[in-house]
């Protein structure tokens, strides 16, 4: 696997030949479309797991993220459970991709093909950490949610 600061090749296999590789609908997106393997049928509040078909080998020293669609999320009340998912550089598996349905009145159909989420490859930094008696102080301190105003 090679890559430059603007690339990285991550190896893929489909599952589904039938379904194309995911793909940047644009120059310049940042995220690959993920399309659904199956078809789904989502009630208002529902929550599936949908496989795409994808299995990717990705480079030590990178993750993919799977993040919902604005789209889906505008139109019909579409997001993802547990958004971003992380899919780790050691995972072979299918990526499967966790959708709700936000609307509270109207179903909402995935169709085979359909594209579900997007997924984007970035560098992660593995941290190193390292006991201490205190942390330094900051001008944050210890304020948690809602501490920086409403």
């Amino acid at each position: 696997m090679s890559g430059s600061p603007d690339r990285v090749d991550v190896l893929v296999t489909m599952i589904d030949p039938d379904l194309p590789v995911p793909a940047y609908e644009h120059p310049g997106d940042a995220g690959l479309d993920l399309r659904s393997r199956e078809s789904v049928r989502l009630g208002p509040g529902q929550r599936a797991m949908v496989p795409t078909g994808v299995t990717l080998a990705l480079p030590p020293g990178y993750v993919a993220l799977v993040c919902p669609r604005s789209g889906l999320a505008a139109r019909h009340g579409i997001g993802l459970v547990n958004a971003p998912g992380v899919i780790d550089a050691g995972y072979r598996g299918e990526i499967s991709v966790v959708i709700i349905n936000h609307d509270p009145a109207t179903d909402y159909e995935i169709q085979r093909g359909d594209r579900i989420a997007q997924l984007l490859v970035q560098p992660v930094s593995m941290a190193a950490l390292v006991p201490v008696e205190r942390l330094p102080g900051s001008h944050r301190g210890s304020g948690g949610f809602g501490s920086t105003g409403s």
